[in-house]
């Protein structure tokens, strides 16, 4: 079972947290979520499933940002949310999908408990220029049976866009990055 609009709206604060909310993005059974305004891309020719793979942001301006066709790009959402005895799934917009623009490539269930920024895998069809804070994506929630164990893995609690860390399996444990951290001026790291 999907929960409706309303269903969402009744479980707010409790198995559903969405932060910002905004009750003009609640649907009939879904709530859209918002682009933020940075994008990663990786910078390697071949990506290593056994590796970290070195990355780059850009910032989408105001006046937008022009994605390239056969270029996968990710996101995130403006907007975390926490799920608690519901399952939470996101899909793109109709509207966005009939420009051509994939929201996520195969990555858009999520697991009970989840709580974070959805990361979005984008791929554009041809160029398409996209802008910071466009709704860009739905979550619906699916109602489960039997025991619950919350998601407790490598992507929870993420506060930012999130390559993949597939290569913590191959590895057994954590692999260093090997993007070496920058020093900034104030004495914070990036």
């Amino acid at each position: 079972m999907i929960l409706s609009g309303q269903q969402i709206r009744e479980r707010l604060g409790d198995e559903i947290l969405i932060d910002p909310f905004d009750e003009t993005n609640l649907n009939p059974n879904s709530y859209n979520l918002s682009l933020h305004n940075e994008l990663m891309v990786y910078e390697e020719l071949v990506l290593d499933m056994a590796k970290a793979n070195r990355v780059r942001r850009i910032e989408i301006p105001k006046e937008g940002l022009t994605l390239s066709p056969n270029q996968l790009y990710l996101g995130r959402t403006i907007e975390k949310t926490t799920t608690h005895n519901l399952v939470p799934q996101i899909e793109g917009r109709s509207s966005v999908g009939r420009l051509g623009l994939f929201v996520h490539v195969t990555a858009g269930f999520g697991d009970v408990g989840f709580s974070g920024y959805w990361t979005l895998e984008m791929f554009a069809v041809q160029p398409i220029r996209i802008y910071p804070g466009v709704p860009i994506c739905q979550i619906f929630y699916h109602e489960v049976t039997g025991e619950v164990v919350e998601y407790a893995s490598k992507y929870q609690h993420n506060r930012d866009i999130q390559p993949s860390l597939l290569h913590e399996e191959f590895a057994g444990g954590k692999t260093p990055d090997p993007q070496l951290p920058l020093k900034f001026g104030n004495g914070t790291q990036r």
